[in-house]
């Protein structure tokens, strides 16, 4: 899409908020129409005092202090209503950018993060979208008021002396040819700075999540100097465009004094050759200020451009992302959903294309137990990942009761998946919530007993608030075969006719495992499981038993069967008795 595209299409869904535009626009012009307005009311009673002041003219100045004191009131109210409105809308939208940009990495396959970084994905969320504020609430406000103050100076200026007029814009076009050097400068140098803020955030919330480990390793000193790199990389980034700034700035204010300089010289010039009165030229100094401060702010509009660009580039990138797993055209619903589950001449690979998975078929029955076994990185997580379609395979088809999954809602084909994890991720809340997290509309009664068939609910009675207990960050403040249990307790809850468990019981001690084997046997029959597992001891009742060796499956069948062959399975079990 690119950079500019995406700020045309934004500028376009900021119509929603058109309301505060217009009125903050309105004010806009009726601000620079005051400023226009008071050096004009000064400049006449300049004129009245120095031509003598009587009573006629008192009473004159009486009437323009009182009309300067009404045009300074409403400088106030319109000053207010451009900048309020023109934020409040410039910061609704930023919040739509940022859901935006949440919906969008929900919707990206898994593969897209596999070379990105959470802190950085958050930087771009938080810290990139907040430039934008910068675009439509000062940029564009400040662009309309600075070309309608120098449209409106510049005719004011003509009127007055069409010579001197013109001699003071005589340093306008150095300053934007600088303004152009400047833009193409400095741009590279916010990029960085964006790019190292996002390590920097990447580095924090890497260094934060393995505190633990930081700590029982002494490396504290180590993730501290990491951390000090990375801040200062984004210190001296930052620094080196507020260098280019610094540069440019002054250079601009330069040249709008020659322009001062030109314009004292040549009026008192004309002045001495009685081409132009004192009146005329206090107006015209005091509409100098008016003229160049636009001419000036264009330095700080570059500034903020680039800015503002910088971070539009880093939001364009994920914007622009196509998602590698999305419902095809002719998608339907999975509806009443029995639980078979088929495998077809299943190949995959990822992004490296050393092949994961080769020529895969196997096929379960409704309320089958279908157990995959082998050593670590063959591909078992990798072929569960491809039932939910996290992942699509690069040859061969996955069905669930004879449907090819590419043609089904991704939305329906999940709800009809409960993944109970290795990795079990549990959200910042209460127990309740954890497990609720499945059903939302689930009763208290219905967590109660999928945590009584997950095993937990003697757990939770010995916890401080019971069900309310909070969890910590990822769970921190309950053991491993908890957070597991109340993963097993959150996919029995979803009550879906398919259930992946993978290495479900690794955090557990034999009592527990048993207990949790006695919830899933009660299961089995009734759903359609899946589960990996690197202990044999919890699948010896599986149906079907797939031993994947080297990304094929070189043996199934039942557990007294794949005994019997004396084969990969049998020196599996050997090994772990």
């Amino acid at each position: 899409m690119g950079v500019w595209k995406v700020l045309w299409k934004l500028t376009k869904e900021a119509a929603r908020y058109k309301g505060l535009y217009v009125i903050a626009i309105l004010a806009t012009f009726g601000l620079t129409a005051v400023n226009l307005t008071a050096p004009k009311v000064l400049s006449n009673m300049v004129g009245i005092v120095g031509k003598g002041v009587d009573e006629a003219a008192l009473s004159q100045l009486k009437g323009l202090a009182l009309a300067l004191l009404i045009l300074y009131l409403l400088r106030v109210l319109f000053r207010f209503l451009s900048n309020y409105l023109a934020h409040r809308a410039a910061w609704y939208l930023v919040g739509d950018l940022r859901s935006r940009l949440y919906d969008k990495l929900q919707s990206l396959d898994l593969g897209f993060f596999h070379d990105k970084q959470t802190g950085d994905l958050m930087s771009r969320i938080v810290n990139d979208t907040r430039d934008f504020e910068l675009l439509y609430a000062h940029m564009i406000p400040d662009m309309i008021t600075n070309v309608v103050t120098f449209v409106g100076v510049l005719v004011i200026l003509l009127t007055v002396n069409v010579k001197l007029a013109l001699i003071t814009c005589f340093p306008i076009p150095l300053i934007l040819i600088s303004g152009v050097i400047f833009a193409k400068v400095v741009r590279p140098f916010f990029r960085a700075s964006q790019k190292s803020m996002g390590e920097l955030n990447a580095q924090l919330q890497d260094s934060l999540s393995g505190l633990h480990e930081i700590q029982a390793f002494g490396q504290e000193k180590y993730e501290s100097e990491r951390i000090k790199t990375k801040s200062f990389d984004q210190v001296r980034a930052m620094l080196r465009a507020l260098r280019a700034s610094g540069i440019f700035h002054p250079s601009v204010e330069f040249l709008s004094s020659i322009g001062t300089i030109l314009v004292v010289f040549f009026g008192g010039y004309l002045a001495y050759k009685n081409q132009l009165g004192v009146a005329d030229i206090v107006a015209f100094m005091l509409y100098l200020s008016l003229f160049y401060q636009p001419v000036s702010g264009l330095a700080r509009l570059i500034e903020d451009l680039q800015q503002s660009l910088a971070g539009a580039e880093r939001v364009a990138l994920i914007l622009d992302t196509p998602s590698a797993i999305s419902d095809s055209e002719d998608a339907e619903e999975l509806t009443d959903v029995k639980g078979a589950v088929a495998f077809e001449n299943v190949s995959f690979h990822y992004s490296n294309e050393v092949p994961v998975l080769k020529d895969v078929s196997f096929s379960c029955k409704p309320g089958m137990m279908v157990a995959l076994v082998g050593p670590t990185g063959v591909g078992k997580t990798t072929a569960t990942q491809l039932i939910s379609r996290f992942y699509d395979p690069q040859h061969g088809r996955v069905l669930i009761d004879g449907k090819d999954i590419k043609h089904v809602t991704l939305e329906s084909l999940r709800h009809n998946i409960s993944p109970v994890l290795q990795d079990t991720f549990l959200f910042n809340g209460t127990i309740a919530e954890n497990i609720g997290y499945a059903r939302p509309d689930a009763t208290r009664q219905e967590i109660i007993a999928a945590a009584k068939a997950a095993n937990i609910h003697d757990d939770i009675l010995n916890m401080p608030k019971l069900y309310d207990t909070q969890v910590g960050e990822r769970g921190l403040r309950l053991s491993g075969g908890q957070k597991q249990r109340v993963a097993i307790a959150r996919a029995i809850l979803r009550n879906s006719p398919i259930i992946i468990l993978d290495e479900a019981t690794a955090s557990v001690d034999v009592q527990t495992e048993k207990q949790i084997q006695a919830a899933i046997s009660q299961m089995a029959g009734k759903r359609t499981i899946i589960a990996i597992a690197h202990r044999l001891s919890t699948i010896i009742n599986a149906d079907l038993i797939l031993v994947i060796h080297e990304g094929r499956i070189v043996e199934q069948g039942t557990h007294q069967e794949l005994l019997d062959k004396k084969g990969f399975y049998y020196e599996m079990q050997k090994v772990q008795l």
